[in-house]
């Protein structure tokens, strides 16, 4: 009986999460301000440093394809191409956008919901992704058994899943390690070892932050600390973004 009882439970479970109704504007998440250490020892270009932050909030998930629908009707922009065989539904994340395109995004949700919203700093994205002051430590955002947290190269089935579906990290925000790389505002540069106050990263360069790994890269790349980036106008078909709103 027991075993039924939890069979059960889980049934209903994965049907709840099915049926998760994903708003138009993009829900957040608050996250306290806070010091932390930025970083780690594991990749030359991680090095870890402190970092204070003040209090903002950030997008429960990555931007989905819903969501990013509704503002290309609003503003008569074409959507991002639909990768083949992919069956995408409303509750995807977006994918094939650049830089420029969610930072319009961003715009858009401001001139037409009020408030600052933006793209996450590397900082704040980093920081919500260890789970702000209620973090335990995790290598990944919410665990350290990233099956549980992730969809990556091993268990997404080759595209992206619909956001929400893997367990939350500690603040309950999903989906900031694996289904998309998701865009950070900073230009990519070393970061140092003085401790900072609300960082914005290098004042030029080349390329854009974006953080998080993705459905088709393998487990060292979900990493919370792990940097990666690419020119602003570049589009993937696994790198997507969410948002931030400033306090």
């Amino acid at each position: 009986m027991k075993h039924f009882l939890v069979s059960l439970f889980v049934i209903a479970s994965l049907i709840a999460q099915s049926q998760t109704t994903i708003p138009d504007k993009p829900e957040v998440i608050l996250v306290a301000g806070g010091t932390f250490t930025m970083g780690s020892t594991v990749e030359t270009n991680e090095t870890p440093h402190s970092v204070t932050l003040s209090t903002y909030s950030i997008g429960k998930y990555p931007v989905t394809v819903g969501q990013y629908k509704k503002y290309c009707t609003a503003t008569s922009t074409a959507m991002p191409a639909e990768p083949e065989e992919w069956g995408w539904n409303d509750k995807h994340p977006i994918v094939n956008v650049n830089y420029n395109d969610a930072v319009a995004y961003c715009n858009w949700l401001g001139e037409n919901y009020g408030g600052d919203w933006r793209l996450p700093t590397e900082a704040e994205w980093e920081f919500a992704a260890r789970g702000g002051n209620k973090s335990n430590g995790y290598k990944y955002s919410g665990s350290n058994d990233l099956d549980e947290v992730a969809w990556y190269a091993d268990n997404a089935g080759g595209k992206t899943q619909t956001v929400g579906r893997k367990k939350s990290n500690e603040l309950g925000i999903y989906d900031m390690s694996g289904n998309v790389w998701q865009w950070c505002i900073d230009w990519y540069g070393y970061y140092g070892t003085t401790a900072q106050t609300n960082p914005k990263g290098a004042t030029s360069g080349s390329n854009r932050v974006f953080r998080g790994g993705s459905w088709n890269y393998g487990v060292p790349y979900c990493r919370v600390a792990y940097r990666y980036g690419s020119g602003p106008l570049t589009t993937e078909i696994n790198i997507g973004f969410r948002v931030v709103l400033s306090q």
